[in-house]
């Protein structure tokens, strides 16, 4: 679902989404031939069916913030596809085997009651204690932290703090689990930050199994090939020059070493299962085989058992040489080398075991001794040749799993996309939070409780409401006042610096997906800075409202890029009349509070846009396109979020603004080269013309001069690509040019290159193919 479904402006849920979820559960649970995949169905389905039952009877409230009757919107409830809660709470259900051995330890009853007043009683609050100081603790829902955090609290002297939190946790004691679990080892650093854990890495390795061709291979060089050498030679021990096989008579020692290797065959065959091709009747070494077991049975061989076997050892012989002549020696060693190398199975077992000695749950902090070459001891171990390289796709899983800097991960590939990165910066996130706090113990437990609360899936919400944020967690709350002042805030500012600037330099034109947007809109609170973020929208929900954060971003935009930059002229932007306009709404939500929770003028700003630059737009062609032109120019009004960073946040561009849209040019061309002959390009022209966009931004930030000669570098690259690219940018490149030099985009020939249209899009037609024409006009000044 969409991460910020807050921003959708829907009326009500439809129930016939969650029947049609229902019934393909069903489906998978009755038909499917894995069992494992049928037990996942029919929990789906068992969701689902509370889904629909909460609906009916109105225990649930699909498209509030408070799905669950008798649940406050702190309470992490239990999400399926869509955003749907189910009426269940994530922290409820059976007690588990933890709480279970608990009460059993301490004498209580088995219920969650009881141990919650367990956890406030000396002995219980001890208990809590002696986990803050360990950290051998885990938090896997939000709740879990909860008790965690009365203990902190009354070991710091708040008891009022406390007693606020317990009287407000009470009514739900019987119901949610605020207890933590235990845990073998202290919870990961709070800085830790790494893509996969060791334990999944070593999941990963444990799954590898032999390849079958690899080992069919093996098996061919190093058993049957060496084997067919041998009974290539025993009867040559009987072929004269002229090629006439003669066998000896019965009581020749030939005949006795011709049942030894028949023996031999047997016991090959029975223990090398991969190769079959000695069983095949056509092949040389089938022959050899059958003539030898012929002549040893009957003492002479048939006349066509005699053709074939001449045949057959004369082949041999030519395509190979003789048996211990040179050139046959030389390629037996050869492939006898290749047959020797140690399989990815096999070396993925060395490196597994390296693995076993370090934390499950943490990262790697050096990859390069778990990716050594196979030491003298692992090889007299495993029989893996010594010296022997860790192949790269033994190296991946343990390469995920390096714990380092955002940064570094990122410039080693770890991270290669700018949706990976999302998945890493709660991880940053978490590690910022927690250093406003002074106290170790509290740090550790608000990384772990943050990391938790990050894994809560959003619920579908209607008539613009937004997700429930961190700090309305009344244990985040409970703390709140211990946070250390200026210090995390410039903390959360610089964190929000590095991270957005990576984003920016590591992945130009790409969009920033909206979990990482969710983010940078945490430590932007954090920092108060004033920074808005905001949310990339679906156009199939979309419902036309913005709120008002979109106009204020529009407003940052227009501080940095009014009075005429590129950006402006390129996209037709008025943004002195943004700025007013986000004046007088400004002045309106302070005389009427409860228009505060929509931007009109925003709104019907981006529709007068998408009317004049999609023509169309609510008359004609699909209404998720229209939706989508009316998205984008909120996109191009507010820079979708580059403004804010440059502007609000103050990011580094590293080798300079010229380079990252030189850079983003590189993206718009490769991306361009997947239009042609692509049956459904509209998803990736949306993403060129993104790129596109970023282009133009990072040029407006350019001098003239440099504008200039960065535009000559772009022109000069569209002149190399394939005439398919060159020629669909040719008209962009043109409206660009048109622009610098004082005209618009789309005039003549020179095109504005948008994302969305309600017509057919002009980029994804093909061009005439030519030997020069293209590269000529993307050349012309």
């Amino acid at each position: 679902m969409n991460d910020d479904a807050e921003q959708q402006h829907l009326a009500q849920a439809n129930p016939g989404y969650a029947a049609g979820q229902l019934a393909a559960a069903f489906r998978t649970a009755v038909a499917h031939p894995d069992p494992e995949t049928r037990r996942r169905g029919a929990e789906r389905g068992r969701r689902w069916r509370a889904v629909l039952d909460g609906m009916a009877d109105g225990l649930l409230t699909i498209g509030s913030r408070t799905p669950v009757a008798g649940l406050p919107a702190w309470v992490t409830p239990e999400v399926v596809r869509g955003g749907f809660a189910t009426g269940a709470p994530s922290a409820g259900g059976p007690l588990l085997d933890h709480e279970i051995a608990t009460a059993r330890g301490v004498g209580v009853p088995e219920n969650r009651r009881a141990l919650f007043a367990y956890f406030l009683s000396d002995d219980g609050l001890a208990h809590l204690h002696g986990l803050l100081d360990s950290g051998r603790y885990e938090v896997t829902v939000p709740e879990e932290a909860a008790l965690l955090t009365v203990a902190w609290l009354v070991r710091a002297g708040e008891a009022d703090a406390a007693l606020d939190l317990v009287e407000e946790l009470a009514p739900f004691a019987d119901r949610l689990r605020f207890g933590p679990r235990p845990a073998e080892r202290p919870a990961p650093p709070p800085d830790a930050v790494h893509r996969s854990t060791v334990a999944a890495a070593r999941a990963a390795l444990a799954a590898r199994r032999p390849s079958t061709a690899v080992e069919t291979q093996r098996e061919a060089l190093a058993v049957w090939q060496p084997f067919g050498d041998e009974l290539l030679a025993h009867w040559l021990d009987v072929t004269d020059p002229q090629g006439r096989i003669r066998l000896p008579g019965p009581a020749d020692l030939w005949h006795e070493r011709s049942g030894a290797l028949l023996h031999r065959y047997r016991d090959l065959a029975r223990r090398h299962t991969y190769c079959t091709k000695h069983l095949r009747p056509k092949e040389n070494l089938a022959i050899l085989r059958g003539a030898l077991e012929e002549a040893v049975a009957a003492g002479e061989l048939a006349p066509r058992r005699l053709g074939l076997l001449r045949h057959a050892v004369s082949a041999m012989v030519r395509k190979r040489g003789l048996p211990g002549s040179a050139e046959h020696t030389a390629l037996r060693r050869r492939q006898a080398v290749h047959a020797a190398l140690p399989s990815h199975h096999a070396l993925a077992a060395v490196v597994l075991g390296r693995l076993s000695a370090l934390p499950r749950d943490g990262g790697v902090d050096e990859v390069e001794p778990v990716l050594a070459p196979v030491s003298r001891r692992e090889a007299g171990e495993t029989g893996v040749p010594e010296g022997a390289v860790v192949p790269a796709a033994v190296r991946r899983p343990v390469e995920a799993a390096l714990s380092a800097p955002v940064g570094t991960l990122v410039e080693r590939g770890v991270v290669p996309s700018a949706e990976v990165l999302a998945e890493l910066v709660p991880q940053v996130v978490a590690a910022t939070t927690a250093e406003a706090h002074r106290d170790p113990a509290l740090r550790s437990l608000t990384a772990a409780h943050y990391r938790a609360f990050r894994n809560r899936r959003s619920l579908l919400l209607l008539n613009l409401q937004r997700q429930v944020r961190v700090e309305e967690l009344p244990w985040v709350r409970a703390v709140a006042a211990q946070r250390a002042g200026s210090g995390a805030d410039e903390a959360a500012a610089e964190a929000l610096r590095q991270l957005g600037g990576l984003a920016v330099r590591a992945f130009p034109g790409t969009i920033l997906p909206n979990p990482l947007v969710r983010e940078l809109a945490v430590l932007a609170r954090q920092a108060e800075l004033g920074a808005p973020f905001v949310e990339e929208l679906a156009a199939d929900i979309f419902m036309g409202t913005f709120t008002p954060k979109f106009l204020t971003a529009a407003r940052v935009a227009a501080e940095l890029l009014g009075g005429g930059s590129l950006y402006e002229r390129y996209y037709a932007i008025d943004y002195a009349a943004v700025r007013n306009l986000a004046v007088i709404e400004a002045a309106e939500s302070s005389l009427r509070p409860e228009r505060a929770r929509t931007s009109a003028g925003f709104a019907a700003l981006c529709r007068q846009r998408a009317a004049r630059f999609a023509p169309g737009t609510g008359r004609s062609g699909s209404w998720v396109a229209g939706n989508g032109t009316v998205i984008e120019q909120a996109q191009i009004l507010t820079t979708h979020n580059l403004a804010t960073l440059v502007h609000r946040v103050g990011i580094d561009p590293g080798a300079g603004w010229d380079d990252l849209a030189l850079r983003c040019f590189g993206t718009v061309c490769r991306l361009t080269g997947r239009v042609h002959h692509n049956p459904r390009p509209l998803g990736t022209i949306k993403d060129v013309a993104y790129a596109w966009r970023q282009m133009v931004f990072h040029l407006s930030l350019c001098s003239p001069d440099q504008q200039r000669r960065a535009l000559e570098q772009v022109a000069h690259e569209c002149a190399q690509q394939p005439w398919h690219i060159a020629g669909r940018l040719t008209p962009a490149l043109t409206g660009l040019r048109q622009v610098l030099s004082g005209g618009q985009a789309d005039d003549g020939a020179g095109r504005r290159l948008l994302a969305w249209s309600t017509g057919g899009h002009w980029l994804r037609d093909d061009p005439a193919p030519g030997p020069h024409g293209h590269r000529e006009a993307a050349r012309r000044p």
